[in-house]
């Protein structure tokens, strides 16, 4: 007999955590609950989240409750009879009353418990300049990630790893553990350890005081920023008052000012840090569109000289 499941989950890294139960066929999914229909991008699109794409694909019932708890859409699933919850990045707490409906309920969380609980482990691994990120397979209960744990597997961080990719590793990391471990979970073959509370760390949503760079941070810490928020939230600086956003960059050779233009030619800005410095790579003004250095600084920033200082 099939196994009936209720997916919960959002972005593109919960899609594919879903993307693998499906291939399976051995999961039968009553339904996908995901966040609501949002509008995004200048324009202010409606779109629908990765999640739901893929459900709608293969003809599943969608839920998307603003808020789940106390909600009609939370009786019609519990109504559903599922045996378990699956949750990838779904973006709410579920309810007491839910959790207990089921016999099991289990979520992909990308990082390794109890580091990193929260809805930004991605983000904070490669911000705090982290060797390794991973995924956790653990427990709902009603305290944010605090289940006891599952299973867990990691990958190195590369150099070139940012937000972006390592969502995209993680995703599959997460969606092969998930497939490992489910069978030899509801068999009770995997016993699941709890946490070990003296190592609970916390990664918050990043908000946007967090976007704003330091020129008095080293290089380093710098660029684990930048690509700590690449492709989004995206951090930032003040460029001529206005803000300045830095997609991409790279420590760079050489010693100067916190801020300080250093080097400055047709292909190269190079900034100083609180210890080494940054060369910037993917930018965008005020105004303008997301560019690279070559075209920002043989266009808006034609102007930028050796000794200008950004953030002032």
């Amino acid at each position: 007999m099939m196994t009936k499941i209720i997916f919960m989950g959002t972005p593109a890294f919960a899609a594919t955590v879903l993307e693998g139960l499906l291939a399976e066929g051995q999961y039968e999914i009553l339904a996908v609950v995901t966040q609501p229909d949002r509008a995004v991008g200048r324009k202010r699109q409606i779109q629908m989240t990765p999640v739901k794409e893929l459900a709608l694909a293969h003809n599943l019932a969608v839920f998307q409750p603003e808020k789940i708890s106390g909600s009609q859409e939370m009786i019609d699933i519990m109504d559903l009879g599922a045996d378990g919850i699956v949750t990838a990045a779904f973006g709410q707490f579920l309810p007491t009353k839910l959790l207990d409906s089921v016999d099991f309920a289990v979520n992909v969380h990308a990082s390794l418990l109890p580091k990193y609980r929260g809805g930004a482990p991605i983000h904070y691994a490669l911000i705090n300049g982290d060797e390794r990120a991973g995924v956790t397979l653990m427990e709902m209960v009603k305290e944010m990630d605090a289940g006891d744990m599952i299973a867990s597997d990691s990958v190195l961080i590369e150099e070139t790893d940012n937000v972006g990719t390592l969502f995209e590793k993680l995703a599959i990391v997460g969606r092969d553990l998930l497939i490992k471990s489910l069978p030899d979970y509801l068999s009770g073959s995997l016993i699941p350890e709890p946490q070990d509370a003296s190592k609970v760390s916390f990664s918050p949503n990043i908000n946007p005081e967090e976007e704003k760079l330091d020129w008095n941070k080293s290089a380093r810490q710098l660029f684990n920023q930048v690509r700590g928020m690449y492709p989004w939230p995206v951090a930032h600086t003040l460029w001529q008052g206005e803000r300045f956003k830095v997609y991409e960059a790279l420590v760079a050779e050489g010693e100067g000012a916190a801020g300080q233009v250093l080097v400055r030619n047709k292909k190269e800005l190079i900034v100083g840090t609180g210890q080494g410095s940054l060369s910037l790579k993917t930018v965008q003004p005020a105004g303008k569109p997301k560019m690279s250095i070559t075209d920002f600084l043989n266009g808006a920033g034609r102007d930028l000289k050796v000794g200008d200082y950004f953030d002032k």
